[in-house]
């Protein structure tokens, strides 16, 4: 992607919801399992969001559309 700035999860904060991945227009966002910390803990979701830098555009719909704010800009 040419533009400056590339969204970036952070897994701590992503519920998995899958919202990212609908808004996303150029597909940069996949959705991966990933193995439950603890049992003990009430999470909501095992998987959790991950964005492909090359393809993403730097739109920052995910971001807007992020529940949990997990999504941020960083520079390229």
């Amino acid at each position: 992607g040419g533009t400056p700035s590339v969204a970036v999860v952070q897994e701590s904060v992503c519920s998995g919801c899958d919202q990212c991945t609908i808004v996303c227009e150029v597909d940069a966002i996949v959705m991966y399992k990933m193995a439950m910390r603890s049992p003990l803990l009430n999470v909501e979701s095992n998987q959790k969001a991950k964005i492909i830098r090359d393809a993403c555009t730097g739109c920052r719909l995910c971001v807007l559309a992020c529940p949990t704010d997990a999504i941020t800009m960083i520079d390229r």
